[in-house]
């Protein structure tokens, strides 16, 4: 259990603030005035959101198998050797285990979920930083600030203070947010851990991966509840003490 627990709440955090870092840097780049072609910028990461999700990563997960065009095109380039000679790679392995390996597995899906949730990020970061005061910006670049500057002391603490409580319901959803992990693993991923292998785990599972999989396949109810009061608490816990941080900080600034 801990051990899910825990890449269950390593996984709710970087799915969360990837994205949401990820979306503010595309809005700034895209809506930047320098950029060529926004408007086709935008299209084009727009099409991960038009797309089914399901689709998607049923798609993406081919692509990463180990005999699937990723893993050709790594050989081809070289990667694959390269990845051997500076120890990331088992000697064994002829091609780079993106989905069937835990750590290359975990870091896969990360990756994966940046490039799904970028977008809606992107989208949401654009319409709050549209509404920052443009004389605050200029009067900061009258004082001399400059573009970093300017974004962690103007427009991130803008963006925090009215994405604050976003970012807790991502949070929780990253929780529980079954369809890129159970889509991009079920079928491929299969634990060499006795342990998790026993209790019908494997490294690659979220709490409710694991419970869905105890009442699909194991028909075991009993621990499956067990784990849905277990997610419960933990999104519960976990929204109880950001949103009284939230609401701290802005009596503080009112």
């Amino acid at each position: 259990f801990a051990k899910v627990l825990t890449w269950t709440l390593v996984w709710a955090f970087f799915a969360t603030f990837t994205t949401f870092f990820g979306g503010i840097l595309m809005a700034m780049f895209i809506n930047d005035k320098k950029t060529k072609c926004p408007k086709l910028w935008r299209t084009l990461f727009m099409v991960t959101i038009a797309v089914p999700q399901f689709v998607t990563l049923l798609l993406v997960r081919n692509f990463f198998s180990n005999n699937g065009i990723c893993n050709t095109m790594m050989a081809n380039a070289g990667v694959t050797d390269f990845l051997h000679n500076i120890g990331l790679l088992d000697k064994g392995l002829s091609y780079i285990p993106f989905l069937t390996q835990p750590g290359w597995a975990m870091f896969t899906i990360i990756m994966i979920n940046i490039w799904i949730g970028v977008p809606y990020q992107m989208l949401i970061a654009t319409g709050v930083l549209m509404n920052i005061p443009a004389d605050m910006i200029e009067a900061a670049r009258i004082d001399g600030a400059n573009p970093v500057q300017m974004f962690f002391r103007i427009k991130l603490p803008y963006l925090l203070s009215v994405q604050g409580p976003s970012l807790v319901t991502d949070f929780v959803k990253n929780v529980n947010n079954f369809n890129v992990i159970y889509l991009l693993t079920q079928d491929v991923f299969v634990t060499n851990n006795q342990q998790l292998a026993q209790s019908n785990a494997k490294e690659i599972d979220l709490l409710v991966t694991w419970l869905f999989r105890l009442t699909q396949d194991y028909y075991n109810y009993k621990m499956a509840a067990v784990l849905g009061i277990m997610v419960f608490i933990v999104c519960a816990v976990f929204t109880v003490v950001c949103f009284h941080f939230i609401n701290k900080k802005e009596a503080t600034f009112s």
